[in-house]
């Protein structure tokens, strides 16, 4: 930013002003705020701005928002682990704006207060998610933590009612818009002006396409008080454990959204950083965890939004830095803009989708070469199908859950079975439809099987490929036996049920040979 600073930051970044032991004191500023990292803490004081998505132009609105703050942020630490409670508290700052003072956590109420911050325990910085990305430290693993967490949060987060104002279709087309008003102001070049206009008209076309759906998802409950900002630069690793933190408290409209619409946000930020591979993991590993069939029909319009509205910060930040040619920085904050823009137009004009499945006996490895080709993919358009998820996803069950069921009963009996493979096939048909790529992790053991998904792919006119790995018999019962041991997988299989596979696999004929995809080394 190059505004002069306000007398109480400049006063706050002295380290004489802090009770506790600070060698010296950051400043790091955004639209909306001033943070200062001061020894093992940090102190988040609103701007005095107003924004048609952020007021914070009175003393008693940026209180507010500092209480509002430290509740919705609260929602994501974990009980059981002190090191995720980040968020101690509000703090009313005293005296002057030359010569400030820090009054106590639990005096917000104090009529002297001259301003308030959040109080925050500081954490590494190096292990934000989105520095994770930029060293090549981000792994799929972390991918897969962040999936399920976000999916056990939403799961047990307040769900807007019948009466709610909050997260009606209609809302969801009010941003975007807003999103183009600005950005039409802040990038006038005609070339800027004409990818504007034609991203503007995509996002209507696919509003009216998806209203319907958008509405029906809030009645079911899909329509949460979510996070509102899951961005990588939002989202941390303590403990080997990621946590979401700076959640949005300044609009609640911002923040009760279709849990799609969080998802979204993080996924368009794996693209950003080019990694199409984990965006790949966190929308399949988020789906099977959180069981939302519709969501890829919406995903793509959520995506590009949350692509428009980092465009719009950036071009705030462009203003503030004096426009275009301003400065190093301006010119920076532009081609920040416009990549912004660039990538919604390749998430709204994604290339054409294919088909793959998988063959091989239970052990074989077909989940961990699927999770492979997910991380090789290059376009992030992946949604990846198991059947051991889908089995229990249409018996209510979570994808971690135990059945209970023994050999060729319950959820293995021959009916669910058919059961399972018609709603994947029903699944991948819809979503090659909407121009998801779909890897399908199942056995595929009969030839049958494998040529109703190949005779799909013929139909549609879309590639089709068989990844096949293959393990000893030896190497089979020695993978079951030890994931059986870890309980950490979705899959349920046994040893005689192995046994059973082998006596009536068949395997690949020559066509299909010709199709298989070379597995990873």
């Amino acid at each position: 930013m190059t505004t002069a600073l306000p007398p109480l930051i400049t006063a706050l970044l002295a380290p004489a002003r802090y009770a506790h032991p600070v060698d010296r004191v950051e400043l790091v500023e955004t639209h909306g705020a001033w943070v200062l990292l001061a020894g093992e803490f940090a102190y988040k004081i609103k701007k005095p701005v107003r924004f048609d998505f952020m007021d914070f132009g009175t003393l008693a609105l940026r209180r507010r928002a500092c209480e509002a703050e430290i509740r919705v942020n609260r929602r994501f630490q974990s009980p059981d682990q002190p090191a995720t409670h980040l968020y101690l508290g509000v703090l009313p700052i005293v005296g002057t704006p030359d010569q400030p003072r820090w009054g106590d956590l639990g005096d917000a109420d104090d009529g002297r207060a001259i301003e308030f911050a959040v109080q925050m325990r500081r954490f590494d910085e190096a292990a934000r998610l989105d520095h994770l990305c930029q060293r090549g430290a981000l792994t799929p693993g972390h991918i897969t933590t962040l999936a399920r967490r976000m999916a056990a949060f939403q799961a047990g987060a307040a769900a807007a009612d019948a009466d709610s104002r909050w997260g009606h279709a209609a809302a969801a087309m009010r941003w975007p818009r807003d999103n183009f008003s600005t950005l039409r102001t802040a990038l006038p070049d005609p070339t800027d002006a004409t990818l504007l206009q034609a991203l503007s008209a995509w996002t209507e076309q696919r509003f009216s396409a998806i209203e319907p759906l958008l509405s029906r998802r809030r009645q079911k409950g899909r329509v949460r008080e979510g996070h509102g900002d899951l961005h990588l630069a939002n989202t941390v690793l303590i403990n080997d454990a990621v946590l979401p933190f700076d959640a949005i408290e300044f609009n609640d409209e911002l923040r009760w959204i279709d849990v799609a619409n969080d998802m979204a946000f993080a996924w368009m930020d794996l693209l950003n950083h080019g990694q199409p591979g984990l965006a790949n993991q966190l929308l399949s590993d988020w789906l099977d965890a959180s069981g939302d069939v519709s969501a890829p029909t919406v995903w793509t319009f959520f995506a590009c939004y949350r692509a428009g509205v980092r465009a719009k910060v950036t071009a705030i930040r462009l203003g503030q830095q004096g426009g275009a040619g301003a400065s190093t920085e301006a010119d920076a904050s532009l081609a920040e803009a416009r990549r912004y823009l660039t990538l919604m137009r390749d998430m709204a004009h994604p290339p054409a989708p294919q088909l793959v499945i998988t063959h091989g006996l239970s052990g074989s490895g077909k989940t961990w070469a699927s999770s492979r080709w997910l991380q090789a993919e290059p376009s992030g358009r992946v949604i990846r199908l198991r059947s051991d998820v889908e089995r229990k996803r249409l018996h209510g069950l979570s994808a971690l859950a135990s059945s209970g069921s023994g050999l060729n009963a319950g959820l293995y009996s021959a009916q669910a079975h058919g059961d399972t493979y018609a709603s994947l096939l029903s699944r991948t048909r819809m979503l090659l439809g909407e121009g998801w790529t779909v890897l399908v992790d199942a056995a595929f053991l009969r030839h049958a099987e494998r040529q109703t998904f190949a005779a799909l792919a013929q139909a549609g006119g879309y590639p089709f490929h068989i990844l096949a790995p293959e393990a000893s018999v030896a190497e089979l019962r020695e993978r079951i036996a030890a994931r059986q041991a870890s309980g950490g997988d979705a899959s349920e299989a046994t040893l005689a049920v192995l046994e059973q596979q082998l006596g009536w696999v068949e395997p690949l004929n020559e066509a299909e040979r010709a199709q298989r995809w070379p597995t990873p080394n």
